[in-house]
């Protein structure tokens, strides 16, 4: 399986020439409106950073070979009352289990952990603001124990809204082993892969 980050909160997950997009975005600094062709598409809430399906194309007639599994949570960490709900999404294929937080606000509970299960590769809010802070996320992704976190939604350079915290105030709480920088938008995921908090390149607009 092939997982692709197109900035923000938005991915593209591949297996077997079916593409998944997750959290198609617009008017996010630096980064061009996403439009391209994808076999499905799965937004975790409806802000238009995260939902923007208008330049999508939908193909059809493959079959999906993702299970997928749908988690409600919260978009902040007072039950909804701020932001309303995100859906947290468990897609597995090839013997890989990749976990979508979309907007997560809080810390998950017991039942919420016991229902995403296992996870291989987590893509993690960690910019704050909107969504868990670095400190935050850094617990979820230690509650989660994924092979692979790959952080998502924060500010770097020219790119990702003002409001949100760096990518650094998330990688900071890991031994610089354990960072590993890639020089593409592109991670391959399998079984047994290496532990690591993988920052991928996003495609800034021109």
């Amino acid at each position: 399986m092939t997982i692709t980050w197109l900035g923000h909160s938005c991915f593209v997950l591949e297996s077997g020439g079916f593409r998944v997009l997750l959290d198609p975005f617009r008017d996010v600094r630096g980064l061009a409106d996403a439009a391209l062709e994808a076999d499905a598409v799965y937004c975790s809430h409806g802000h238009f950073d995260h939902a923007y399906t208008d330049q999508i194309r939908l193909t059809s007639g493959k079959e999906n070979p993702f299970q997928v599994a749908e988690i409600p949570t919260f978009h902040d960490d007072q039950s909804g009352a701020l932001r309303g709900g995100n859906t947290v999404r468990r897609f597995a294929a090839e013997g890989t289990r990749v976990v979508h937080a979309g907007d997560l606000g809080h810390q998950l509970s017991a039942g919420q952990l016991e229902a995403i299960g296992p996870c291989d590769v987590l893509l993690l809010p960690v910019g704050g603001t909107y969504t868990v802070d670095a400190r935050t996320a850094k617990a979820v992704a230690d509650a989660l124990n994924p092979r692979v976190v790959v952080p998502m939604h924060y500010r770097k350079g020219g790119m990702g809204f003002d409001v949100l915290t760096t990518l650094e105030d998330f990688t900071s709480q890991y031994p610089p082993e354990l960072v590993r920088t890639y020089p593409g938008s592109t991670l391959t995921a399998a079984p047994g892969m290496e532990r690591q908090v993988a920052v991928l390149q996003a495609k800034l607009a021109l």
